[in-house]
């Protein structure tokens, strides 16, 4: 098609705001990996300590990814020491799923990385420039389907 209109790819905003996103996610990653731990594992560690959250599919909701994922991640992590799963007291079809202390350690440690991380580039921005952002992502976001499975 000669004649097709063309499309500036890297001056997109979809793809500014995807470069942008990996980029900071990539410089959190490596710093998990030197823990030993995925972002998918710190986003459980997340889920069953700081948001009370005890079962597979209340963490796959949190993590917004399939349970299967989770199922699989909560095996891996327990091989690693980082959670304990124990059948439910009232009905023992029902996995419950805890931090180990090891588990809370790492994932302190980890938290500590995912603030340096964000504080690493919210130092980039000038005074006020923080608040205008957040303003106008909410706005990007606003009417739009905001919870997407399987990020």
């Amino acid at each position: 098609m000669p004649n097709a209109p063309s499309y500036d790819l890297h001056a997109a905003l979809g793809y500014q705001l995807s470069l942008t996103a990996r980029v900071i996610e990539k410089r959190f990653e490596d710093g998990l990996k030197g823990l030993g731990l995925t972002r998918l594992y710190w986003c459980i560690l997340l889920a069953c300590t700081q948001e009370g959250l005890q079962t597979p599919s209340e963490i796959a909701a949190f993590v917004s990814v399939d349970r299967t994922a989770v199922s699989r991640a909560l095996r891996q992590m327990e091989d690693a020491g980082l959670i304990r799963r124990e059948s439910g007291e009232r009905d023992r079809r029902t996995t419950l799923v805890q931090a180990t202390p090891r588990g809370a350690d790492l994932l302190a440690q980890a938290n500590r990385l995912a603030r340096a991380n964000s504080a690493h580039f919210l130092a980039k921005l000038g005074e006020g420039d923080k608040a205008r952002l957040t303003a106008l992502l909410d706005r990007l976001r606003e009417g739009e389907e905001t919870r997407l499975p399987n990020l």
